[in-house]
């Protein structure tokens, strides 16, 4: 789809000189997502990779989980009078045999790019429908300086930020720093769904070798949807919430904040990373 980005006229003023001009702005739009042909979410997302967005909204509330629970998604006919295809709805259809959870279908969520749940019941809630504890998965050990590197090495892929200056990113590295897949959006919740529902669309959950990199600040919900797919490892380049921080702690997700050059501070699972063998290279 060809709407990520749209134009339009600006003002510029520069050292006192005032000039029109054109300006490339990030596309933002409604992505209503149906469950089996019910309202479940709309969301506010850059349009592209609606598909995957869908599929990983639906991990991380944990209804997909394998690449067989998902028979298929569509475009459904848009909100329009004469009812064509705006290309902001899709259905997502279950395999046979797929357990829904009562309340995906009941709460008809409305997500925005600062959204997020709180309170204990919510700790709860991730910590005990999560499908892979990170606690079992194979221990992945990484360096402090190869975290250092991933933030400048997410900037150098964010090709429509470049453009627009508007838009968050997350990405997916291996644990030998490797970038895997990386994904933008307006929300970086939204980014972070798009990364997991195409692990999950070519069968690659739990993505348990794998770290999540985050533009802006560690929220709750990105912790949740981390901790959903399975992934050890969340950075983030600002700062967590107190209720990621809990997640973490609970769900022994390694959580990372403040990821700048060589600085960052470690909020929990600190032995995924080298951090003794950095201190005695000092």
């Amino acid at each position: 789809m060809g709407r990520v980005t749209e134009r339009r006229k600006v003002i510029r003023v520069r050292d006192g000189a005032v000039s029109t001009r054109p300006d490339t702005l990030v596309a933002e739009e409604p992505l209503e997502i149906r469950l089996n042909g019910k309202p479940l979410a709309i969301t506010m997302r850059t349009p592209g990779d609606d598909f995957a967005l869908a599929a990983g909204f639906l991990v991380s509330e944990g209804v997909l989980g394998e690449q067989s629970d998902l028979q298929n998604i569509v475009y459904c006919a848009g909100a329009t009078v004469d009812g064509s295809n705006t290309y902001n709805v899709v259905d997502v259809k279950t395999a046979p045999g797929v357990a829904i959870p009562d309340i995906t279908l009941e709460r008809n969520v409305y997500t925005t790019s600062s959204c997020g749940l709180c309170g204990k019941a919510s700790l709860d809630a991730v910590r005990t429908t999560a499908r892979w504890p990170i606690a079992d998965t194979p221990p992945v050990r990484v360096e402090p300086e190869l975290l250092a590197s991933l933030p400048d090495r997410l900037r150098a892929a964010q090709r429509v930020f470049d453009r627009t200056g508007g838009l968050h990113a997350a990405a997916l590295f291996a644990e030998d720093g490797e970038l895997l897949d990386v994904r933008e959006d307006v929300g970086r919740h939204n980014a972070v769904d798009k990364l997991v529902g195409r692990a999950l669309q070519n069968g690659g959950l739990p993505l348990s070798r794998t770290i999540l990199l985050v533009s802006g600040r560690a929220s709750f919900e990105l912790a949740q949807k981390a901790v959903m797919a399975g992934i050890p490892m969340l950075a983030a380049v600002s700062a967590p919430s107190s209720l990621a921080v809990d997640l973490a702690q609970e769900t022994g997700l390694t959580l990372v904040g403040f990821l700048r050059g060589s600085s960052m501070n470690v909020y929990a699972g600190e032995d995924r990373i080298a951090l003794r063998t950095a201190a005695a290279q000092g």
